[in-house]
């Protein structure tokens, strides 16, 4: 490798918005993300459910009368 291209890499603390903070190795001299591992639905299993049964009836009613001409 050549010597002096190469970008200082620092031992730094990430911040997360919930208040976690993550030690990791960056060129950065900080960091501050919105959504870690610790607050994200996927990983926390608190997952929230969205409401979709409103769409699927629209869509239902909505094409219930091509489904009715395609089935004679």
């Amino acid at each position: 490798m050549k010597p002096d291209i190469h970008p200082e890499y620092h031992k730094i603390t990430a911040e997360c918005a919930c208040g976690n903070t993550v030690e990791l190795g960056s060129v950065s001299k900080e960091m501050k993300v919105e959504i870690c591992s610790a607050c994200h639905p996927f990983f926390t299993g608190k997952q929230k459910l969205i409401d979709t049964a409103g769409r699927i009836e629209k869509f239902k009613k909505k094409y219930a009368k091509f489904n009715k001409k395609k089935d004679k």
